[in-house]
């Protein structure tokens, strides 16, 4: 029997609109995964920005959401980092692709986590909760991130130690990474935390910047807006939050059109989606 199309048949399902093709997906955790699709030609973007990527709908509309791009600018192929939400109008439906089938995606990268938006400095901290990783992902395997900072920190803080393997393997794999694994030795410092589980180190971002805990803890000054630069990525509640703690530091917030010691992404992908 071959797969011809006989008289009757149903025709062959038209590819969607801004099509691209799941390459590789992992599951990470019950409610975590990532994936892998193939890039547009066309698409150039920065470290750190995001796009709109989604599936057709119910209602044969694109149902589409924000997504940090978590691979750096020079990969031929685009990474994504997603929680899966049972009742979510995209996440339930996007948790099932599996590789060969498509994917909708806006080639048109925009955000604020990106190194043109943060005056130059000595140290970046990279602040993030769950899946707010996913810029980061791309800025620590990007060379201008070492170029530009004598010293990056990446704070990442879940609920449970499960939840930070993405990060956990993708800073651990940067260290053999033939094109930036010598820039990465002795620049890139990862202080995982978590916050309803025991683990060597414990406690919201907050509260371990607030303390000096994190400071003590790597042998770094307290944070100073002559030094330190940060990029911050998380829910809303936690971006403001954060912003307090950092102004307290005495950094200012910057956008692209205005660079400054500190930035927050806006368009973060959260509960419900």
């Amino acid at each position: 029997m071959t797969d011809a199309a006989t008289p009757g048949s149903a025709p062959k399902v038209k590819t969607l609109p801004d099509a691209q093709t799941v390459t590789q997906v992992t599951h990470w955790t019950d409610t975590l995964f990532s994936f892998r699709c193939t890039r547009p030609q066309s698409l150039r973007f920065r470290s750190g920005e995001f796009v709109m990527i989604g599936l057709m709908g119910d209602n044969g509309k694109p149902l589409l959401r924000a997504y940090s791009i978590a691979s750096p600018s020079w990969d031929d192929e685009l990474e994504f980092y997603s929680i899966k939400v049972p009742d979510g109008p995209l996440t339930s439906k996007l948790q099932h692709i599996e590789v060969g089938q498509e994917i909708i995606l806006r080639p048109k990268p925009v955000g604020t986590l990106v190194h043109d938006a943060l005056l130059p400095g000595k140290r970046v901290w990279f602040l993030a909760t769950g899946t707010g990783i996913a810029p980061f992902a791309s800025l620590m395997r990007d060379p201008e991130t070492y170029e530009k900072f004598e010293q990056v920190i990446m704070m990442h803080t879940c609920r449970t130690v499960a939840e930070l393997e993405y990060g956990r393997k993708l800073v651990e794999d940067l260290r053999d990474d033939p094109l930036i694994g010598e820039m990465v030795e002795g620049k890139l410092r990862y202080y995982p935390t978590t916050t309803r589980e025991d683990f060597h180190h414990t406690g919201r971002i907050t509260d371990n910047l607030s303390s000096g805990k994190v400071f003590a803890d790597l042998d770094l000054p307290r944070m100073n807006a002559d030094e330190d630069r940060a990029m911050v990525c998380g829910s809303l509640a936690f971006n403001l939050d954060v912003k307090e703690v950092l102004e307290g530091f005495g950094l200012r917030e910057g956008a692209n059109s205005e660079p400054r010691e500190y930035v927050v992404e806006k368009a973060f992908v959260g509960d419900g989606v």
